[in-house]
């Protein structure tokens, strides 16, 4: 694998299907998620959104930043939804994350979507379990590692 990005923010919401706010650094716990983030603990522990997909909202004439697609972890130069299900990807020095979700079903009262009109994370939105946790901060590099396989592919998120 070897595909390499950079981490350019760290965000948690207190409430579930809300921005999110950047942080200076998280902690990602193993098997939990992002430490005061309203996912953690739950099915889908940490999200991911590469800023490419951020920036073709951008190109649409919106005001956009990280966090504001509901996003734990905002990653540049890696194209996450491209990853096959079961990869692993480092984040820091120590963290390692699963992916176990491309794509999800929209919930219709989404915050984002009724404020920006559309929303990138049924499509293009990754969603990962803690392997192992450690902290993270904006400037981490970001690194596809390998894989082990597996389900989740959501085909019907329109």
């Amino acid at each position: 694998m070897g595909a390499k990005g950079r981490l350019i923010a760290v965000c948690i919401s207190e409430r579930s299907g809300t921005r999110k706010s950047p942080i200076p650094e998280g902690e990602l716990r193993e098997s939990y998620g992002v430490v005061g983030d309203s996912h953690a603990g739950t099915g889908r522990q940490v999200s991911l959104l590469a800023e490419e997909s951020i920036e073709k909202m951008r190109k649409e004439g919106l005001t956009l930043g990280p966090g504001d697609f509901a996003e734990n972890l905002t990653v540049s130069g890696l194209e996450l939804h491209t990853l096959p299900l079961g990869t692993r990807i480092r984040v820091g020095s120590k963290a390692v994350l699963e992916v176990t979700q491309i794509g999800k079903a929209c919930h219709s009262d989404c915050d984002i979507k009724r404020s920006v009109g559309t929303c990138v994370m049924p499509i293009e939105g990754v969603f990962a379990k803690v392997l192992v946790g450690g902290p993270v901060k904006a400037g981490d590099s970001v690194e596809a590692v390998g894989e082990v396989g597996g389900e989740g592919r959501d085909t019907d998120h329109q």
